[in-house]
């Protein structure tokens, strides 16, 4: 893997991590865990094999079915950014600008009402059997809220000033693993995660923080050109 890649990938996996730990997720995933496989949470705490084998296979294809979405925006707003070369340079700047504003929002010094708007699908019934769980990782995807959004969004802007197609399907891939592997762990140590969450629920809004000024950093990358010179620096490491 090449340097840039690296970074890329690094911050990628970042901002996964720190859509998982977002208000809007974390507390969530119990719930979620107990919808895709239906056991109860006394089922998951026991962990019998049999229902640990359905925890696994049920979380693996939910996971597959947010990533398919994820990295099918990952490449077209590879394709997006493409088409609207020539306007690259004042896209960049809007989105670092866009990016600032929403990192500022997470982190509570300023409270934009129409950005706690949400948008959200609910199923009174999951599908049947483990393609269920796959369709409802599409929704879940689909229907974010604006804890995974602004994240979301400021990889897809980094994704969209690529000029390889497959740059966006691969920062994409890793931002959704990311979010993946610790919903993977959390189901397969539900007891674990119970009293690791327990312990962190406090610092649920520290964590909100983080992920504010997460995104004012990438937001001033991005309002600075800084990104365009780290690339440039990385393809001449790569290419002396």
């Amino acid at each position: 893997m090449k340097p840039l890649q690296e970074v890329s990938a690094l911050i990628a996996f970042a901002a996964g991590f720190l859509s998982f730990i977002s208000p809007c997720v974390l507390p969530l995933v119990p719930s979620y865990l107990t919808y895709i496989t239906g056991a109860s949470f006394k089922e998951l705490a026991d962990g019998k094999a049999k229902v640990r084998w359905a925890t696994l296979s049920h979380s693996l294809l939910f996971i597959l079915g947010f990533s398919t979405i994820f990295i099918l925006m990952g490449a077209s707003a590879t394709y997006l950014g493409q088409l609207l070369a020539r306007h690259q340079y004042w896209i960049m700047k809007a989105g670092g600008v866009l990016i600032i504003v929403l990192g500022i929002q997470f982190t509570g010094l300023i409270n934009l009402p129409f950005l706690q708007m949400e948008k959200r699908f609910e199923l009174g019934k999951k599908p049947i059997g483990y393609l269920g769980s796959f369709v409802v990782g599409l929704i879940f995807a689909a229907g974010w809220t604006p804890c995974i959004g602004p994240i979301l969004s400021a990889i897809l802007l980094y994704a969209s000033t690529s000029k390889n197609f497959t740059t966006g399907v691969f920062l994409l891939a890793v931002y959704s693993l990311g979010l993946g592997i610790p919903f993977l762990l959390a189901s397969l140590a539900f007891n674990s995660f119970l009293t690791a969450f327990g312990r962190i629920r406090q610092y649920l809004r520290v964590m909100t923080m983080v992920s504010g000024f997460f995104l004012i950093a990438i937001g001033i990358l991005f309002l600075t050109d800084t990104f365009r010179e780290i690339n440039a620096f990385f393809n001449l490491l790569a290419n002396p």
